[in-house]
This record gives C-alpha cells, structure tokens and sequence, in this order.
C-alpha cells in the first residue's frame, strides 16, 4: 500500500497522556504501516505527564 488508509495523512502527530489508551493509539497506528519518527516529546501539564509521538507512513513492507 503506497498511501495511507482512509485518507489519513502521510505525517501525524500523537498527542495525549501517558495512559495506556495513547500507548494502544500508537500501537495501532504503528500496525497500519506508520513508523515513530524520533523519540516522543514529553511534557506534565500539572497533572499528568503528557507525550507528544510523531509518525511517518512508510507503508507496509
């Protein structure tokens, strides 16, 4: 597949907290033929550590 599915874009950008719930979202979308580009942007808001995940279609291998 040399697009993304659905129309999703070429580059993406993860935003949420560190839970378990972002860490599926990647996972999926990592499954779908993205791939992490650099290390994830960490921050805390106050409240909880949130993370920032970049991801670039590669597509599927």
């Amino acid at each position: 597949m040399s697009t993304p599915p659905e129309g999703l874009p070429v580059y993406r950008v993860m935003t949420g907290p560190d839970d378990a719930a972002f860490c599926q979202r990647v996972s999926e979308a990592l499954e779908l033929g993205y791939e992490l580009h650099e290390g994830p942007a960490i921050t805390h808001n106050g409240k909880t550590i949130v993370i920032a995940q970049a991801l670039v279609w590669r597509g599927r291998r």
